[in-house]
């Protein structure tokens, strides 16, 4: 048999996994929408024609883009690295879902005990 002390343990861990898993969801939004908007940009950057110019943002300026090639390559390994990032976000996520639900379950049983 638990505690009183031992729920409200769990239940403050319960509370700390629950914002966990609201910030793990927020940022995952954003790595998707970051995936998203840079897939769009390398489609954008190889269908642009040749004749036309080319520019990038650095800092508060356009710049006019001279190698096309480079700036894809960045670009495609810039992208690679935020879908692996956000595959780990993931994982993290399912984690402490599955961590919640554990959670849960222990609170459920000790106020059926």
């Amino acid at each position: 048999m638990r505690t009183t002390g031992e729920n409200m343990d769990n239940l403050e861990q319960l509370q700390v996994v629950v914002n966990e898993v609201q910030s793990a969801r927020q940022q995952l939004a954003n790595l998707r929408a970051q995936v998203v908007e840079l897939e769009a940009t390398v489609e954008a950057v190889k269908n642009q024609p040749e004749e036309l110019a080319l520019h990038q943002q650095m800092g508060g300026v356009l710049v006019e883009v001279s190698d096309r090639p480079n700036l894809v390559k960045d670009l495609e390994e810039t992208l690679v690295a935020l879908k692996e990032h956000l595959e780990r976000f993931t994982e993290r996520e399912a984690e402490l879902l599955s961590t919640y639900n554990q959670l849960k379950q222990m609170i459920a049983g000790s106020e059926n005990a």
